[in-house]
């Protein structure tokens, strides 16, 4: 598949090196443009790209910046074919992205997305963290393997979506309408967990709207007051436990 990753970030590194070595013809471009683009992202044939670039006769478009800087790419995105997957991988966080009036008053993160943006888009990669993506993804079939959720309006976009994250390592959890969403946002059970299919559908349908919010604030302050930075395991305990 003909795969543009825009962001060089921990994740959209780490997915355009996964989906290299998967086989797909990965386009990378980032916000200082190609030559910024690290080495070791390139490692697996990704290209180094400017933005408009990037853009063109491309199948799937994976947006892996900032979730306050998403809005800035719908000039780009404008005069992209209606049936190119656009998947955003942003979460939201008033204390990195500023006070955002509706997304703090309730409405679903990628809904508000799909409105600055003017084009639906796919949530995926969103609710696993960056080391997680970067060292616990494993072949189809293997015992344990950990899950992604996957949310989108169209179901054949979804399923696109759903086939690379299995080519990145985890089995695809199809989430539903991008409506529901919120299922997979901070602060939710489903949230950076670590969980396998199983646990993930378990998680998802007990997430509390009203809930999730506080709670990704309430773990927020937990981690800033941490004196040594956690290993990847501790976070997700400290994640799971808030749940408890």
């Amino acid at each position: 598949m003909k795969i543009t990753v825009i962001g060089t970030g921990a994740i959209g590194g780490n997915l355009a090196r996964r989906l290299g070595a998967a086989g797909h013809d990965i386009q990378v471009a980032g916000a200082r443009g190609p030559e910024f683009v690290p080495e070791d992202v390139l490692e697996f044939g990704a290209r180094a790209v400017t933005t408009a670039v990037g853009v063109r006769e491309r199948d799937v478009i994976i947006l892996s910046v900032p979730f306050h800087r998403v809005p800035e790419l719908a000039g780009p995105l404008a005069s992209v074919a209606g049936e190119t997957v656009v998947v955003d991988t942003s979460n939201y966080y008033p204390q990195l992205n500023g006070h955002i009036e509706a997304v703090a008053d309730g409405q679903v993160e990628s809904l508000w997305i799909t409105e600055r943006l003017g084009r639906p888009v796919v949530k995926a990669w969103n609710a696993a963290l960056a080391e997680t993506q970067l060292t616990r993804g494993v072949p189809a079939g293997t015992p344990g393997r950990l899950a992604i959720p996957v949310a989108g309006d169209s179901e054949d976009a979804r399923r696109i979506a759903m086939r690379l994250v299995d080519d990145t390592g985890f089995d695809p959890f199809d989430a539903g309408v991008l409506a529901d969403s919120w299922r997979q946002q901070p602060g939710t059970p489903a949230y950076c967990t670590e969980l396998n299919l199983k646990e993930l559908e378990s998680a998802l349908a007990a997430a509390d709207r009203t809930e999730a919010p506080r709670t990704r604030d309430r773990l927020m302050e937990r981690f800033a007051a941490l004196t040594s930075a956690p290993t990847l395991d501790e976070i997700v305990e400290i994640n799971r436990s808030a749940h408890h």
